[in-house]
């Protein structure tokens, strides 16, 4: 990994040590399961994946990339953790998923590699685990086309954020392992509608996305305050 990689490496432990988990849904994995039916509905709504080059950037062990891949995109999955991308090719390689490829690269390494090279790119769940997420918003924008759509997902910062991802998600319903996320690091929306204006996207659409412990289902929702998505254009 280049020294000067914008991530984390207590972040890319982290999920190193859990990779071979990742396509278990029963696994700490079993959120990104339940969840990736609504992202990737919501992504293919408004931007149609087939036939489009699509990149998803922090992309693990490849759940929303393998979906979209079957959707009919072609895709490419990048990551910094060396072992959760050898799950993901492993796991395209026994499904026969088309069109999907990984490799172990930095968004900002790729970006001035391959400008303005993808009709759609995706970052969900992985700005609030670096260093500098503005830097990956950016590097998001160099990668996409002109008019392109980026799409993100994180959660916010505050009070209510704090009790349903952190103390809810890990200490009470033992949903993820404990110390998976910091509340420092959440991002505020009005945050990245600042970065996505200085990177020259134009912010589209935000979607909450809301967990019902009693029925055990997630559902969006125009409630922004906990875990949201957004989706932006990248102008000129």
């Amino acid at each position: 990994m280049n020294e000067h990689a914008n991530a984390d490496p207590v972040e890319l432990a982290k999920f190193s040590e859990t990779a071979h988990r990742w396509w278990d849904p029963d696994s700490e994995f079993g959120p990104l399961h339940a969840i990736n039916p609504l992202r990737l509905a919501w992504i293919d709504g408004l931007a149609p994946l087939k036939g489009r080059k699509v990149l998803d950037i922090g992309c693990g062990g490849g759940i929303l990339a393998d979906s979209m891949a079957r959707k009919g995109a072609d895709v490419l999955g990048i990551d910094l953790s060396t072992k959760a991308l050898r799950v993901a090719q492993l796991h395209a390689l026994e499904a026969g998923t088309p069109n999907v490829k990984y490799r172990e690269i930095a968004a900002e390494d790729l970006a001035s590699e391959q400008p303005g090279a993808y009709d759609v790119v995706t970052c969900m769940e992985m700005l609030e685990h670096v260093p500098r997420p503005e830097s990956v918003v950016q590097a998001c924008a160099t990668l996409v086309k002109p008019g392109g759509m980026v799409f993100f997902s994180t959660i916010n910062r505050n009070a209510k954020a704090f009790l349903n991802a952190i103390v809810g998600a890990e200490y009470i319903l033992n949903m993820l392992p404990r110390g998976t996320h910091e509340y420092l690091k959440f991002i505020k929306p009005s945050e990245l509608a600042s970065w996505c204006r200085m990177a020259r996207l134009d912010l589209l659409q935000t979607q909450g996305m809301e967990y019902n412990p009693l029925t055990k289902r997630y559902r969006l929702s125009g409630d922004t305050g906990v875990n949201y998505l957004a989706a932006a254009r990248r102008i000129g």
